[in-house]
């Protein structure tokens, strides 16, 4: 469980009192971020009508914990369902704090634009026609861009980002419709804001991860400043707003900084203090961003004056408690990531009787995945297994965001398995592997860069495996003889352990056979292919649930679904006997007369033709048999898999509604 201190805010008592006087219920939009996330948290615990949305709001490592009836995924630039929401929720008090374009991985020049302003638009036309009695939109001191010397809200805008635009014109958006429609509004330029909740490539989380290990991080040049604001009297702004700007200057924007320059000098200095660090902080080991200025500070005065608030919390103290939190969240830091690619990843591990390795697995899994920059999900699907797998996977599910679990009705094989997570996968490409351990994590960058390269399907290709000598031997030729067999080009020794992008995934679903033998249908759908070679080692625990029979089993499955020839060979072979029969009968009819029997010869040849012959029509009915349970099977047109159970965020969803509901989720996050 996450520890509690974790949602502790240092509010005071005439803190408190006030949030419980806002008009409610309270919806705090953007509540899966940084800011949103503290506030959201704050007002829970002191009423008990706080809502918090985002586009991915459930999905968000922030809301992990809080109660699920308070949580909802809305996209406000969806104006309809926007309006569907607010009219079912009738919010009095809206804080925005959706934003997109602050960070440097935020680079989508149109996303910054349309979700900063036509979001924040959306919000106050729904909201005028719903009796809406407080508005604040979270603004940003990058508002003033290069005039940033300590400015006042009358002094000049000079936006030097997208970002910064787009800000400019929601504020003079909030303005407009304040000042002429009388739209309890107003815009908070929030300066640098930090403390818990906050990203983890941001400076002060980065700082503190390093000073705990008695170092510096990289610095841009010293003389880069900015004016600290620390998160809990970033939150008592929005509420003191409320009650105050909103209703007596309506569309206002106002300065929320502690109006304190602070160089980075000044904060490695600080960090040395508290942390006792001893090497020298190694300043311009990293270039300036663009938006990097030496003079980057706030000027509060009017906030002090019209609302009532000033910064209580200096910098200094503001580490501590960051620090302090850091500690605290550990246990949940550590599963954290910040994705520094667009895409994303789905592993779907299927897994039968591995308790014991998930959890080495899930390790190893996320070590790969956050080193690779991508954002990624886990899908274990559980098939019926008799251990603990769903308990384990339930467990991993409540400390990490990143895990999902599906546990099936019963066992329907690895196969179902797999079509089951890719179903619910949200990933741009997909992982499959076992759960066993067998299918190394560590091989899945090179899977990532061949895919990089433009390869839609990346397989692995087993060189060498950890197993007895004839399982080797037959393993290699049953690949062999599947390629010879095979109606298309099969790769050799490739299981199911590959990388494939979502473009054959797509194709993949939407074959409605039933007997599924991936590897083969993922050579099927043809596409830009490649192989990376690995070593299989041998399950990290207990035995391999593929015996000698099963090992048969598959090899027919596979032939099967992909090959024609051994109907070919059957009728070659009867070709074959009918011409040695009429040679046969020949040879007879000519000896009758030229050597004519005395008595009763060639028993022994007939026996052995009967019983040649019978085994023969055997095997041949066998195989033709085989077609035909393969034929019966798809007939049936029966499910290829049941879901029973979803495990997600560390609960269990068991009702068929509420599964289909949360994989709805699972995928429109991919979306």
């Amino acid at each position: 469980m996450i520890n509690n201190e974790l949602l502790k805010d240092i509010w005071n008592k005439e803190d408190i009192e006030e949030a419980k006087k806002l008009p409610g219920p309270i919806l705090v939009v953007g509540g899966s971020g940084f800011i949103g996330a503290r506030l959201f948290y704050s007002l829970s615990n002191c009423r008990d009508d706080v809502f918090a949305c985002s586009k991915y709001a459930k999905q968000s490592w922030r809301l992990s914990f809080a109660d699920p009836r308070k949580i909802m995924n809305l996209n406000i630039l969806n104006f309809e369902y926007l309006q569907k929401v607010i009219e079912e929720l009738n919010p009095k008090t809206v804080f925005n704090l959706s934003s997109y374009g602050a960070y440097s991985r935020q680079m989508d020049v149109e996303k910054i634009h349309i979700t900063n302003y036509i979001g924040a638009l959306n919000l106050v036309r729904v909201l005028m026609d719903s009796g809406c009695e407080a508005f604040l939109q979270a603004g940003t001191s990058s508002e003033y861009g290069l005039n940033c010397k300590g400015p006042s809200e009358l002094d000049e805008l000079v936006p030097n980002s997208d970002y910064a635009a787009s800000k400019v014109s929601t504020s003079y958006l909030m303005k407009y419709y304040g000042t002429i429609f009388n739209f309890p509004c107003a815009n908070l330029r929030l300066y640098s804001a930090f403390g818990p909740w906050e990203e983890r490539d941001r400076l002060i989380p980065i700082l503190i991860a390093n000073a705990q290990q008695g170092k510096y991080p990289h610095f841009v040049n010293k003389e880069i400043s900015r004016d600290f604001l620390f998160i809990d009297d970033c939150t008592r702004a929005f509420i003191r707003a409320a009650h105050t700007i909103c209703k007596t200057n309506p569309g206002i924007s106002v300065n929320i900084a502690s109006g304190t320059k602070t160089t980075l000098e000044e904060v490695a200095n600080t960090a040395k203090k508290i942390f006792k660090i001893t090497e020298r902080p190694k300043f311009g080991s990293m270039p300036n961003r663009k938006w990097d200025l030496a003079d980057w500070y706030g000027d509060p005065s009017l906030a002090k004056e019209i609302m009532g608030w000033e910064s209580r919390i200096k910098f200094e103290e503001g580490l501590r408690l960051s620090a302090d939190w850091e500690k605290s969240a550990s246990k949940l830091l550590k599963y954290v990531s910040v994705p520094t690619k667009k895409e994303k990843i789905s592993a779907i591990v299927a897994c039968y009787k591995d308790s014991e390795s998930i959890p080495i697995l899930h390790e190893r899994l996320t070590k790969v995945f956050i080193k690779s920059g991508y954002d990624y999900e886990i899908i274990f699907v559980n098939d019926s297994s008799p251990n603990n797998d769903e308990n384990v996977i339930l467990q991993l599910s409540s400390k990490d965001t990143h895990v999902i679990g599906i546990s099936h009705s019963r066992n329907f094989g690895s196969q179902s398995a797999f079509i089951s997570g890719m179903e619910a996968s949200s990933g741009n490409a997909v992982v499959l592997m076992d759960g066993d351990g067998q299918d190394p994590p560590e091989v899945i960058p090179q899977f990532i860069k061949k895919w990089e390269e433009g390869n839609e399907i990346v397989y692995g290709e087993r060189i060498k495996r950890v197993a007895p000598l004839y399982m080797r031997v037959l393993y290699k030729l049953f690949y062999r003889v599947f390629k010879k067999l095979s109606d298309i080009y099969i790769p050799l020794d490739a299981g199911d352990f590959s990388l494939i992008d979502r473009k054959a995934v797509g194709h993949l679903l939407q074959f409605s056979e039933k007997d599924v033998f991936l590897r083969g249908l993922r050579a099927w759908v043809g596409f830009r292919q490649i192989g990376v070679p690995y070593e299989r080692p041998e399950r990290l625990f207990g035995i391999s649930t593929n015996s000698f029979q099963k090992n048969i089993w598959w090899a027919k499955k596979g032939i099967f679904s992909f090959s024609t020839k051994p109907l070919h060979y059957i009728q070659l072979v009867g070709f074959l006997f009918f011409v040695v029969t009429l040679l046969l009968g020949f040879y007879y009819l000519v000896n009758y007369f030229i050597y004519p029997p005395q008595d009763a010869r060639g028993v022994t040849t007939i026996v052995m033709l009967v019983l040649g012959l019978g085994s023969i029509q055997l095997i041949s009915l066998s195989i033709i048999g085989d077609y035909v349970g393969k034929i019966v099977e798809e007939v049936k047109n029966r499910p290829k898999y049941i879901r029973n159970k979803i495990l997600y965020h560390g609960k269990t969803y068991e009702k068929d509604q509420e599964v289909l509901k949360i994989i709805d989720e699972i995928k429109e996050t991919g979306s």
